[in-house]
């Protein structure tokens, strides 16, 4: 297996940590706009080296996968390029992942709207394609998707005879500080993903909608807060519906009443991503400042730290899981959160990768062992909730870090 990288930022270079324990692959072409930033990733690993490229343009992707006989394309960069990345892959006879999927279109900010271009819509557009080419493209293949999925997956196979909900919850207690032991605003992610997923109305999928929109529907951004109390001292965190791509894969493979996202926001980040939306800071559009041309939303990431740099500031677990509701196998109502905690300390001392970033990136890398020794197979576009759970968990546990599973009182 020969894997090219696009993109070394904060899970990039989580990924190339992770994956230089690994010996599953021959190669990997850590490639970036960057090329300062690609050579410093890969000085980890002998196997390792560095490329330019420019990941808007097909054309530049395909041309690289082909000067290096790759055979798998690992997108590890902002969802805007998905689309470019993705083609170019399949131009060049690669497989493909992704932990992030092609974007949605702005819906209407009212209830039980009508969905537009859904997150994936354009890839699974070409589904044929690639399944006529004979080439995989496993999308949604981080943590959230991804683990999630997987474990969602796992509770329909092991856990559970018929399922309510499958709801995906993500809530963590991290604190970024400053040098003096001040906390300050400091996303653990990328903000220009966040901003995007946050301010989309979030899609909701219940089985009783029927319609041309299959049973997907919107909400208002922020809907629908409930506390949920989450495992191993983080304990109990608001959280709202966000548009993200569970809701739009889980009900594809699954068979289940109602799909739900929720994200462990607080009250201060939610007041932050509301007045960058009310000053139009959110936008992507360019404006012209003086002589130069910027998008507002690339000028926010700019002036925030780098999410890959606030590791050694940053205290606290993130959490990701997905909580299931239905009957059990034993034909008794179940309740049930399936998990993943990652501890910063922990994260930092092991691979000097902060705890949200190394929790993205374990998972594909994961995949990749699981495509190299065919435990994993398949062709056309696919989510992780295709593929048997089971060997990806134990792997998970084989990596160093377990999953976890509790019992969870029903919501009143």
């Amino acid at each position: 297996m020969r894997i090219l990288l696009v993109g070394a930022g904060g899970v990039g270079g989580a990924f190339a940590a992770i994956a230089a324990r690994r010996d599953f692959f021959e190669a990997i072409v850590i490639a970036d706009y960057d090329a300062a930033r690609a050579e410093r990733a890969a000085a980890v690993d002998a196997r390792f080296s560095a490329a330019q490229v420019d990941a808007s343009d097909p054309g530049s992707v395909a041309a690289l996968c082909r000067e290096h006989g790759i055979t798998h394309v690992m997108n590890a960069v902002d969802p805007r390029f998905v689309m470019p990345i993705f083609d170019g892959a399949l131009a060049a006879g690669a497989d493909y992942l992704d932990m992030a999927m092609s974007l949605s279109t702005r819906h209407p900010d009212e209830p039980y709207a009508k969905v537009g271009v859904k997150l994936g819509d354009a890839q699974f557009a070409k589904a044929g394609a690639w399944e006529s080419a004979g080439r995989l493209a496993l999308v949604g293949m981080g943590v959230e998707p991804g683990l999630s999925d997987v474990l969602a997956r796992y509770a329909a196979d092991e856990l559970f005879s018929s399922i309510t909900e499958l709801g995906t919850r993500d809530g963590a207690n991290l604190a970024v500080h400053d040098d003096d032991g001040n906390e300050i605003f400091a996303p653990s992610f990328s903000i220009w993903t966040t901003i995007e997923e946050c301010l989309n109305p979030p899609v909701i999928w219940e089985r009783s909608r029927t319609g041309v929109d299959g049973g997907w529907y919107t909400t208002p951004p922020f809907s629908e807060p409930e506390v949920f109390d989450f495992p191993e001292g983080i304990g109990p965190v608001e959280c709202v519906n966000v548009e993200h791509e569970e809701v739009l894969l889980m009900p594809r493979w699954l068979d289940c009443e109602r799909v739900t996202f929720k994200y462990g926001l607080g009250a201060e980040f939610i007041g932050v991503l509301q007045t960058l939306h009310t000053l139009g800071l959110d936008r992507t559009e360019k404006v012209r400042v003086g002589g130069v041309e910027v998008s507002p939303r690339d000028v926010v990431a700019a002036c925030l730290p780098d999410p890959a740099s606030i590791g050694p500031v940053m205290t606290g677990k993130t959490c990701a899981g997905v909580w299931v509701r239905g009957t059990g196998k034993d034909g008794e109502p179940r309740s049930t959160y399936l998990y993943h905690v990652v501890d910063n300390a922990w994260s930092m001392a092991e691979y000097g990768h902060q705890c949200v970033v190394w929790q993205t990136a374990i998972n594909p890398v994961i995949a990749l062992e699981l495509l190299a020794t065919g435990v994993w197979s398949g062709s056309g576009v696919l989510g992780p909730e295709a593929m048997p759970p089971k060997p990806f968990l134990d792997k998970l546990e084989e990596y160093g870090s377990p999953w976890g599973l509790m019992e969870v009182a029903p919501a009143a």
